[in-house]
């Protein structure tokens, strides 16, 4: 063998986690042969030899092409042990003298050729694969098994395994106490019989905070949520880095176990945080030919009181330049606190004042509230809260002031890979809020779901399949008891593209209109890549409104039809929407929608 590594020394690496020696190869000519090996095995020997990259770079030197052959040594053996070859042979010639035998230092001026032969040898297999101790429930790897192919890797994965199946049961400090590795030539076999070390059973200590940043240390510790006194849990350590990090005050959030064992069999964790910018700013823009031009903005802190408490204030102008009715106006603020109540029990705070000018109406509007926030997992969480919210009125019921209690809750269930870009995973989000009128007798719940899914097809799930549907009700309150913005209309970017915005809605005769109590609306859109950043949409919109709560008699539908251009970006793709009714509209009509991110 070109290079010899001796198999004990090999295996000593593996299982404590260090890497094989590895470098650049090689030269202006050069090729790979492994006569006998499979093609698959082959493949990965060409795979891991850097000696064609070195060679390409145009300022290579002869030293950089001896060093990277020298190191290509390493490389091919580590993928004959990964394959279960353990008497293989690996000769690198540069220029007819074997790489190995060239001094590091002593680089010839000139390389011209380099040549690598590989003899794989035969395969090894098990004849002994053994791991102890270890817990009943532990899985080891599939294939470490007497007579099972004697792939290197199976050995570490399954000492791995083993180490944390003691962790899962509180052993922190579960490690490798022996090990041996013995290959037996003649009978082309491996035997490996790996002794573990559980250590004691530990429980979890103190947080200490490695640095001091602007966020105080109790509050971090209350964040976190760490079980100090209870029995070590790697998901437990995991679940309290994700705490931290979620809140948003952190760049950077480590949480590493303690390398001594405390009085009483306690492991300290040591917290090695790094604080975000403070302050963060953004700018939004959405453009329809019939709704007009609108911007957003919004400010935010992350961290305003030093307990990682986060507050957002928005803003919004919409319908400019739109034929819509006038202007819309909105201004919000938000306070959220982390970890109130429990680690994953936050307090919110919130207010919205807003003025919507309409075509079928007008409404200057003032809520404020608060309520709970609760994480059930990094996929499911909710809300619920207390609300007073304010509404002056004019449309075609009257003239009239509306005072109404809120009691908003909400649950929202999402497994998007990507919140501007979604191609795969789910997004649920449900509100129901029983309301009472405070200047009546009046009461009910308004209801409102969207549902979003994604699905790949295709060779290599090039395309993507998107469908959303929203379903909206509210009952127990008459038309004239509910401020316009708790009933529902349809048309426009966020429900029907094509028909123009909010078209859909109740006739109350005499050219009167005014929302309905029921809704639905349901989208499908492929999305298929183009060359470059850009990618095309071809979509399908159709919507709802009915007078009654629940119902689909007394209503109507409407639909429209369009194809789009997609131009990923840094921060979502810029979305360019053409659109035409299909039915319930004005046939040949064509709206355009501008904006950042994907429709839904």
């Amino acid at each position: 063998m070109g290079s010899k590594v001796k198999i004990g020394q090999f295996f000593s690496a593996v299982l404590l986690g260090a890497g094989i020696g590895a470098g650049t190869a090689c030269a202006t000519e050069w090729g790979l042969v492994a006569p006998g090996a499979p093609k698959d095995l082959a493949d990965q020997l060409r795979a891991v030899s850097t000696v064609g990259d070195t060679a390409e770079r145009e300022e290579t030197t002869p030293q950089d092409l001896l060093a990277a052959a020298r190191a290509d040594y390493a490389r091919m053996v580590s993928v004959l042990y990964e394959s279960g070859y353990y008497s293989g042979t690996v000769n690198i010639a540069v220029d007819g003298r074997e790489a190995a035998e060239i001094p590091p230092l002593a680089a010839p001026s000139r390389i011209d050729n380099i040549a690598i032969l590989v003899l794989p040898g035969p395969r090894f297999a098990f004849s002994t694969a053994r791991i102890a101790p270890i817990v009943p429930s532990t899985e080891l790897p599939e294939g470490f098994a007497p007579g099972e192919p004697a792939r290197s890797g199976l050995i570490s994965e399954a000492a791995r395994a083993g180490i944390d199946g003691w962790r899962e049961f509180g052993h922190a400090k579960a490690d490798i106490r022996d090990q041996q590795i013995t290959a037996n030539h003649p009978r082309r076999t491996l035997s490996a019989d790996v002794r573990l070390d559980p250590g004691p059973r530990l429980r979890f200590g103190d947080l200490i905070i490695m640095n001091r940043g602007a966020v105080r240390p109790e509050r971090i510790r209350a964040i976190a949520g760490l079980p100090t006194g209870q029995t070590f849990s790697p998901d437990a350590l995991a679940e309290a880095e994700r705490r931290l990090r979620r809140t948003g005050a952190f760049s950077s959030v480590r949480l590493a176990e303690s390398e001594t064992i405390s009085p009483g069999q306690r492991l300290d964790i040591e917290a090695g945080l790094v604080d975000a910018k403070p302050r963060r700013i953004g700018i939004g823009a959405e453009l329809s030919s019939l709704e007009g031009f609108g911007l957003s903005a919004f400010w935010m802190h992350r961290n305003l009181l030093g307990g990682a408490e986060r507050l957002r204030i928005e803003g919004a102008v919409e319908g400019i330049g739109g034929d819509t009715g006038g202007l819309d106006y909105h201004l919000s603020g938000r306070f959220d606190r982390p970890a109130t109540f429990t680690p994953e029990t936050g307090l919110y705070l919130e207010t919205t004042l807003a003025e919507e000018d309409e075509p079928d109406y007008r409404e200057r509007s003032l809520q404020v509230g608060g309520g709970l926030t609760h994480i059930f997992s990094d996929k499911l969480t909710g809300e619920a809260g207390l609300a007073y919210r304010y509404s002056e009125i004019d449309d075609d019921l009257g003239t009239r002031t509306l005072e109404h209690l809120l009691m908003p809750l909400s649950l929202t269930y999402d497994t998007r890979n990507d919140q501007l870009d979604a191609t795969k995973g789910h997004y649920v989000d449900l509100n129901v809020t029983p309301f009472v009128g405070l200047n009546d007798d009046s009461g009910g719940t308004w209801v409102m779901g969207d549902a979003r899914g994604y699905w790949g097809f295709g060779a290599d799930d090039r395309f993507v399949f998107a469908a959303r549907a929203q379903i909206g009700s509210v009952s127990g309150a008459s038309l004239s008891e509910l401020p316009p913005g708790m009933l529902f209309y349809s048309g426009g970017a966020g429900t029907v593209r094509g028909q123009p915005y909010q078209d859909l809605a109740i006739d109350l005769g005499g050219g009167r209109r005014i929302g309905g109590r029921s809704f639905m609306a349901f989208s499908g859109e492929i999305r298929a890549p183009l060359k470059g950043n850009f990618s095309a949409v071809a979509f399908y919109d159709i919507g709802f409104v009915g007078r009654d709560s629940w119902s689909t008699d007394d209503g109507d539908w409407h639909s429209g039809v369009g194809l789009g251009l997609r131009y990923a970006t840094g921060i979502g793709p810029i979305r360019v929407d053409l659109a035409t009714p299909v039915d319930g509209g004005k046939s040949g009509n064509v709206e355009l929608y501008i904006g950042i991110g994907q429709a839904f």
